[in-house]
This record gives structure tokens, sequence and C-alpha cells, in this order.
């Protein structure tokens, strides 16, 4: 399974890519990196990506969200897994992500049990 991790700062990609690691997804995982919105949209119709885990507040023009609803525009990208991952926890961003088509939402600091519940849950719906 591919991930690809859009956040911008490091220290956070790092730490994801650790979660992912230790969870038993029951296949190999491989892992893409971007910072921001940008380079995902470019990223997307060149690459096999299976899974997005998307920060909210991104540090470029686009937020997480201008992100989601690009990608859930393109059809071949409607059913793609996308968690949206943020240190701000107003109801309404929760809200918001799930209306424009995320499969869940996490919180920051990331928990790392609830991080691989998520994950697990949305993974279990992948077609590879």
């Amino acid at each position: 399974m591919t991930f690809l991790i859009v956040e911008d700062s490091r220290p956070t990609r790092n730490l994801i890519k650790s979660y992912l690691s230790e969870i038993n997804i029951g296949q190999k995982c491989f892992f893409f990196e971007v910072e921001d919105g940008e380079s995902t949209l470019r990223m997307l119709p060149n690459g096999h990506i299976d899974f997005i885990l998307l920060d909210w507040n991104l540090s470029s023009d686009m937020t997480g969200l201008d992100v989601l609803k690009a990608i859930r525009k393109i059809d071949k990208f409607k059913s793609m897994p996308i968690i949206m991952i943020t240190g701000d926890t107003d109801k309404e961003k929760v809200i918001e992500s799930i209306k424009y088509g995320a499969n869940d939402f996490i919180s920051k600091p990331i928990d790392k049990k609830l991080f691989a519940e998520k994950i697990l849950k949305a993974a279990a719906n992948v077609k590879l």
C-alpha cells in the first residue's frame, strides 16, 4: 500500500512514517512525502497512491481542505481514503472535512493507538 503524507513539518512526517511502519496492515507499505498542496496535486496523476494523510494547516497557498476538495473532484480519487490531520480540534473543521470527503480526522499531537485504529479502519476498504 502506498501512502502520500502531505505535511509541511518534517518531524511530523517522520513521526507519521514511524507510526505507519509499526502498523500491521497485512502488506508492505511505501511512502511518498510532500510539503504542500500544489505538490500533492502534481504528484497524484503520475504516481500510484492508495491512501493520503493530509495536514489541514499547510504553509502554502492551499489549505488541506482546498487540497481535499480538489482531489475529490477527480473521478479516479473519489473513493481513495483521505485522513485529515491537524493540531486544531475545532469541531467545525471536522464537520467541514467530512462534508468534503475526508474519511476521518486525527488531531495532533497524534495518539499512536488511535492513529493505528483509524488507519486500519480506512485501509480495510482500499482495493489494490
